[in-house]
């Protein structure tokens, strides 16, 4: 059973901050990519930032410079986190975690933000006023 978990999310006034945080099994998800998507309503499901195996992140044009993604690993659990910064009202969205993998590609060319990833979680709101 592949389980993505999130946490993290809520509501804040444009300007604000929040930290997302995803936890999965180390085992299974050493080696694949790693990234979060959002979903708002009436829209496509959209990359938002992603990490590859290696550390290497990647960010959608939209968010770079106010979000960072970053991974920890200890010997069982791999958590994928999100800080996100200076949040604006159209940040709004349901996010997801999401694996992908391997092999798999996260580079910029790569175009990742445009297909989501097979594996998901079941989300978590964030609400910016």
């Amino acid at each position: 059973h592949v389980q993505l978990v999130e946490s993290g999310g809520g509501s804040v006034q444009a300007g604000g901050s929040l930290r997302l945080s995803c936890t999965a099994s180390a085992d299974t998800f050493a080696n694949y990519c790693m990234g979060w998507f959002r979903q708002a309503p009436g829209k496509e499901r959209e990359g938002v930032a992603a990490i590859a195996s290696d550390g290497r992140p990647s960010y959608a044009d939209s968010v770079k410079g106010r979000f960072r993604i970053s991974k920890d690993n200890t010997a069982t659990t791999l958590t994928l986190n999100l800080q996100m910064d200076s949040l604006k009202p159209e940040d709004t969205a349901m996010y997801y975690c999401a694996a992908d993998g391997p092999p798999c590609d996260v580079t910029p060319e790569s175009g990742w933000y445009n297909a989501p990833f097979g594996i998901s979680g079941q989300g978590t709101q964030v609400t910016v006023s």
